[in-house]
């Protein structure tokens, strides 16, 4: 099955469907406008990146799908992997087809987006996947999770996986990221927001002091997540980036990673206050 969106639910397209490609466009979009509005209308974490690069799929002439290519917080992200100045690659940020679209057309977009990658002379692409599901505070999954297949099926090299952490998350799923947090703490430029999304869910307005404040309400509106690293993968878009990239790991399959070999038992709690959800209850998604 292939994992699809729409407004912000997580849907599924048999893998064996077939895309009509003379049905379907793909074309550059000049500004973050049409591009973000689709992300935040359609795809469940409700955030937009740093956008360098923004690709549209188009069915005759409607927008489908967004590819959009973005420039992480910290340069050694793509640094690490490509070994070139941090401009010259790009994040795939995020990747938001809807539920129209066929089972295959992941593939196809994402090698149409590729070509056109290349004539801006960038020399890699790096992405990761998420592999551990969320549930909001009733315990409904709103985010599957998936272990790439889908860069997988498209020859990402797979480097294993980023840095373990605990995440923060907020009643209804999303993750109340680290940089969020900091930003409320220190003042800095953009704090307000990152409070509202607090505030939605009961805190009060902040008054004077943040850092008391954020001490009061982050334990009693958000929960802990033990989070073991998302999959990475990457694609050199040149010969001189593929001689340079480490060498590539097998490919990770289900069962997830909180699992045991006996597929029985959890290896602890999934961060919702409920085991985590056993493998036939997972679909097999990128």
């Amino acid at each position: 099955m292939n994992q699809r969106w729409r407004k912000h639910r997580t849907l599924y397209r048999p893998a064996a469907e077939v895309i009509r490609t003379v049905e379907y466009d793909v074309a550059a979009i000049d500004n973050d406008r049409e591009a973000k509005a689709f992300v935040l209308a359609h795809h469940a974490f409700g955030t937009y990146p740093a956008a360098r690069l923004r690709f549209g799929l188009y069915h005759r002439h409607e927008l489908v799908g967004v590819a959009v290519f973005s420039h992480p917080c910290n340069d050694l992200v793509l640094t690490r992997v490509f070994r070139c100045d941090p401009v010259l690659a790009v994040e795939l940020g995020r990747f938001v087809l809807l539920d129209s679209v066929p089972g295959n057309g992941e593939t196809w977009f994402l090698g149409q987006c590729f070509a056109q990658l290349r004539s801006f002379d960038l020399v890699g692409v790096l992405t990761f996947s998420d592999p551990v599901p969320r549930r909001n505070v009733e315990g409904q999954i709103v985010v599957s999770g998936h272990l790439g297949t889908i860069f997988q099926a498209h020859n990402g090299v797979y480097l294993g996986r980023g840095t373990a952490r605990t995440l923060r998350l907020l009643p209804d799923g999303r993750v109340l990221s680290d940089r969020a947090i900091q930003k409320i703490r220190s003042g800095e430029q953009g704090w307000k927001y990152a409070a509202a999304e607090l505030e939605r869910f009961g805190a009060p307005p902040v008054e004077r002091d943040r850092r008391s404040w954020l001490a009061e309400w982050l334990p009693q509106l958000t929960r802990p997540l033990k989070h073991p690293g998302n999959h990475r993968y990457a694609w050199p878009l040149n010969r001189t980036a593929q001689r340079l990239m480490p060498a590539g790991l097998p490919y990770p399959k289900w069962p997830p990673l909180f699992w045991d070999s006996d597929k029985s038992k959890p290896q602890g709690d999934s961060g919702y206050g409920s085991p985590a959800p056993s493998q036939e209850r997972l679909p097999a998604v990128y």
